[in-house]
């Protein structure tokens, strides 16, 4: 399975790791390399939670075009 994730730079340095498509499943890192392995330990854990407590682990992906606004 593929997941997107995004990064972000936190104030303190850190590079904040956020998967989308599972909600609240998130994590960080020092590096960017570690933040990446960091969320695949959190969606692995994540997806196993999902299994045990029944909740669906199919994940649908969709494209959805948005018109660039006028500036």
């Amino acid at each position: 399975m593929k997941f997107l994730v995004t990064l972000e730079r936190d104030e303190g340095g850190f590079i904040v790791v956020e998967c989308p498509a599972l909600p609240g499943c998130l994590s960080q890192g020092r590096t960017e390399a570690e933040a990446l392995a960091n969320i695949r330990e959190a969606i692995e854990a994540s997806l196993e939670t999902r299994r045990q407590k029944g909740i669906p682990t199919q994940i649908e992906v969709a494209e959805v075009e948005i018109k660039a606004s006028a500036s």
